[in-house]
């Protein structure tokens, strides 16, 4: 299969051309159903030539060129319809009636409500390839998308999102004027999914109410299944969170494929060289040191011992705190004695053949480092932060 993603620099183009080039290359095979051989790239500096070649040899084209902050109006209309009408004519040159999928935008539904040069020059982009289609037969696909968001979309441009990450994360202002305003998200990484399904006919697709797209199998437009409602202050706060994780050391909850998760990691893309390195208070003393790596708000503290030679540390037990602790260098034996008997439970450990050890509640215990020349580093996980108010910690020896 050959491809033709024109607009291949912009924000959706650059993130679909390496999915596509992953999967060209054998890095990515999770869609075995795909076979590549050529990605056309075109955007507005290549040659002419490059256009009318993939034009002739592509089995499908992703049209992602576009304008969506020109220096005068005329431009909407030269970056949108007119450049869909040279692209139609192109493949009408070649007879090739292959899919061609279009990069439409939701302000194309608010023409007569609320109308805008933006809004039109999609709508009329659509029409056109609507035209094509029913004379040529090709298989058309129109997407109109709302915000965009994710890695490598450019801010102080057309993204609320990737504003508000690139200054946030700079520690640069932001400007709110209505917090309560709330936006229809669709994040980069589902967006080109929907795209990968397109290329092998499984796109969904939709009819629109208002703006928002309703899935019909019949439908004449087709839509990212995938998408979030969020308002504008609800996103500023979790991305002043994200801020603050490095001297807070919480992460907040980010469940698997929520938005929390996919904000985080778009946020992430924008940190300066000097915030990727996050500074951590190590606490020393004669036997050793401490360190607190992480807090979550639902997953506990994670921290990092080091016991100097011969050092026992512990000896002491919990009522309801649970931890895990796991060596990563050196030889330990880690005990454990519930309380109010005398039955001692003993694991000699290594950071040769790692192993979780539970740190059970109502057992005291302790952490002895059986070297006498080298440190011993032990990873612990505690189900829950240290509270130095309610410390849930008693001293007493193991045995």
């Amino acid at each position: 299969m050959n491809i033709l993603v024109t607009g291949a620099k912009g924000f959706v183009g650059r993130n679909l051309v390496h999915a596509l080039k992953n999967i060209r290359d054998g890095k990515d095979r999770t869609h075995p159903e795909l076979s590549i051989e050529k990605i056309y790239e075109y955007d507005i500096d290549s040659p002419d030539s490059l256009l009318d070649e993939a034009c002739g040899d592509a089995d499908f084209v992703f049209n992602l060129a576009g304008v969506n902050r020109p220096q005068s109006n005329e431009e909407f209309f030269v970056g949108n319809r007119d450049f869909a009408s040279r692209l139609i004519d192109a493949l009408k040159k070649h007879e090739n009636t292959c899919p061609v999928m279009l990069s439409s935008s939701v302000q194309a539904t608010l023409i007569g409500r609320y109308d805008s040069d933006y809004g039109r020059s999609k709508k009329a982009g659509e029409e056109l390839f609507f035209e094509y289609g029913g004379e040529s037969g090709a298989r058309v696909l129109v997407y109109r998308f709302p915000n965009l968001f994710g890695k490598w979309c450019r801010p102080n441009y057309n993204s609320a999102i990737a504003t508000f990450c690139n200054n946030i994360a700079n520690d640069s202002p932001i400007t709110v004027s209505d917090p309560n305003i709330e936006l229809t998200l669709v994040y980069i990484d589902d967006l080109v999914d929907e795209m990968l399904l397109a290329l092998s006919g499984g796109e969904h697709r939709c009819d629109f109410d208002g703006t928002d797209a309703v899935l019909s199998d019949t439908g004449r437009y087709c839509t990212v299944p995938v998408t979030h409602r969020v308002t504008l202050g609800r996103i500023v706060e979790l991305l002043y969170k994200f801020n603050a994780q490095p001297k807070t050391l919480v992460m907040p909850s980010i469940p698997q494929g929520s938005f929390e998760w996919k904000l985080y990691t778009t946020y992430l893309s924008y940190l300066p060289k000097e915030k990727v390195a996050i500074p951590l208070k190590k606490n020393e003393d004669a036997r050793g040191s401490f360190t607190e790596l992480m807090r979550t708000e639902s997953c506990g503290q994670f921290s990092v011992n080091v016991s100097k030679p011969g050092i026992m540390k512990g000896e002491h037990w919990h009522n309801s705190k649970w931890e895990f602790f796991i060596v990563v260098s050196g030889h330990a034996l880690i005990e454990q004695r519930k309380i109010d008997t005398d039955e001692v439970l003993s694991f000699e450990v290594s950071g040769d053949k790692p192993e979780a050890i539970h740190i059970l509640p109502g057992y005291t215990h302790n952490i002895l480092n059986l070297s006498d020349t080298e440190e011993l580093v032990t990873i612990m996980w505690a189900n829950e932060p240290f509270n130095p108010n309610k410390p849930d910690t008693f001293f007493e020896i193991v045995e």
